[in-house]
């Protein structure tokens, strides 16, 4: 009762905060500074000003100096150099040429060069934004409707958040404290499973409406020789994604020094292929600009995860689920559900980490595996970037795309939503295929 509020049970005063928070969320403030204050003043009304004071100067940097959060500098470093070097279009170049002759080609061969690109980014916005640039314009030229145009793009951003190397997958494996190195071999098998379920709502939209996405004349598509040569450019992305995975998977390297060595190849490849010192340097500004965002929103959201400890909040809920009488499966859905509800107001990141930590704890209890319920928990927040209001990934693309509005990019994902669905009840029904990779590095 050190600022006055008067609670005499821990409990009540974390289901106060959590109220606080959701509250200020609504309001527009920004999740790292909500989080904090919030965090703060619980932590001084539980223990007080002085221990208060020594848990906020110790946490953040505690929980942000972890080894394995280096790698995320390294793996959005390759994202924006592989695009300031003019390798993104050429990704997309060969999978036009390859993927082009089939209904909806031009969409399908986005999607598929959306997930290339997550193999060497990890970044979903930046995918978004990169191939808003790259593909939506040649799209329009062969008489895509914009919203199918748009729509593809915003989502097949979001597979940057399961395909290694994913920003979002290292953020689970330290919140709960798993193996970032078995997260990320985790998230290819889905993330592919991800992009084929795309590709399969696209090449069906093709067949219904045709008009909204016409097929490439049979004149205009190339032959095998324009295929085959479409291939050595994309060499550097495909020694990045291979070093990284078969680092991981073999062991050879931690994913920091894979993630390190990829940057430096797709640095090197740069250099060798001209690309001036603006280039470079927008690409490290942008690296050390988005870095400096996730590792802030850490450091405010440990505040609120420790006063949330010192509630007893997150031990009341496991007690709760667990005692529900109810199928575990039953249970992870609604817990579902609820992230579904949440994404539409958070970003993903501040998402996991509010959530994590009172959720976590409960669904280990109930049984089920720690990499699986972090490939499923992530691919909901990849859903969550393309639902409305918040929808990160279409407001990027209405942003660069100023001639597309916003309703219609949102629109454009519907469908795409419902394959992101499909994809949740394959990965329920079918959990080996998240399991198999890091099963078989053991």
């Amino acid at each position: 009762m050190l600022i006055g509020l008067g609670f005499q049970h821990p409990l009540a005063v974390g289901l106060i905060g959590v109220a606080l928070l959701i509250f200020l969320v609504a309001l527009g403030v920004r999740v790292v500074f909500a989080a904090a204050l919030v965090g703060l003043l619980g932590l001084v009304e539980l223990i007080g000003w002085g221990p208060a004071a020594g848990v906020i100067g110790i946490v953040p940097h505690a929980k942000s100096s972890t080894y394995a959060l280096s790698v995320l500098p390294m793996f959005i470093f390759i994202g924006f150099v592989a695009f300031h070097a003019g390798m993104t279009s050429q990704l997309f170049s060969a999978a036009r040429k390859w993927l082009g002759w089939l209904p909806g080609g031009l969409a399908v061969a986005t999607v598929f060069a959306t997930a290339g690109f997550a193999a060497v980014s990890g970044a979903s916005t930046a995918t978004s934004a990169v191939f808003a640039r790259t593909a939506i314009p040649e799209m329009l030229e062969h008489g895509y409707s914009k919203r199918l145009a748009a729509g593809v793009v915003a989502a097949g951003g979001t597979l940057a958040t399961l395909i290694p190397p994913s920003a979002i997958l290292v953020i689970y494996a330290i919140i709960v404290e798993e193996s970032v190195g078995r997260l990320l071999l985790a998230g290819f098998l889905p993330g592919l499973v991800s992009a084929l379920v795309y590709a399969a709502i696209i090449i069906i939209w093709a067949m219904l409406k045709p008009e909204q996405a016409p097929s490439v004349p049979i004149e205009e598509r190339p032959g095998w020789g324009e295929r085959i040569a479409a291939l050595p450019p994309l060499l550097p992305i495909m020694a990045v994604v291979f070093i990284i995975v078969s680092a991981i998977y073999q062991g050879w390297a931690t994913p920091t020094e894979a993630g390190s060595l990829g940057a430096g190849i797709i640095f090197a490849v740069a250099l060798l292929r001209g690309t001036g010192i603006k280039p470079i340097v927008d690409s490290l500004m942008e690296t050390a600009k988005l870095t400096v965002m996730i590792f802030s929103l850490i450091w405010g959201v440990t505040i609120f995860v420790r006063f949330l400890g010192f509630s007893g909040l997150a031990e009341a809920f496991t007690q709760l689920v667990v005692s529900i009488d109810a199928p575990p499966m039953v249970i992870i859905v609604c817990i579902l559900l609820a992230y579904a509800v949440l994404g539409m107001f958070m970003d993903a990141i501040g998402m996991l980490l509010l959530t994590l930590p009172v959720v976590y704890p409960a669904v280990i209890a109930l049984g089920f595996d720690s990499i699986w319920f972090g490939i499923i928990v992530v691919k909901m927040a990849e859903i969550c970037l393309v639902t409305p209001p918040i929808g990160l990934n279409c407001f990027v693309v209405a942003a660069v795309r100023p001639d597309i509005s916003l309703p219609d990019v949102f629109r454009g994902v519907t469908w795409f939503f419902v394959a992101d669905v499909i994809t949740i009840i394959v990965l329920l029904i079918f959990p080996e295929i998240v399991t198999w990779l890091p099963d078989m590095m053991n």
